[in-house]
């Protein structure tokens, strides 16, 4: 069974990490949870605190998000 083009991205993705010391996860919701998941997400982890922010988005049929956050590991 041939992969997807998503499937190959995403293994190339895993194989080359970031070296900027952030954390990222990526998740791929409907509009109003992806609005609540970066809400809670920063209320979690405050920009002055951690650097965080969200890297990516998109659109994705269906009304879906597709986003990348990130932050530091500590609060230093």
């Amino acid at each position: 069974m041939a992969d997807r083009p998503r499937d190959l991205a995403d293994r190339m993705a895993r194989r080359r990490a970031p070296a900027d010391g952030f954390l990222r996860q990526t998740l791929t919701l409907p509009r109003d949870e992806a609005r609540a998941a970066a809400r809670a997400f920063f209320a979690s982890f405050p920009k002055a605190a951690y650097m965080s922010g969200v890297e990516s988005w998109r659109e994705l049929p269906g009304d879906r998000i597709e986003f990348t956050l990130k932050r530091l590991p500590s609060a230093d």
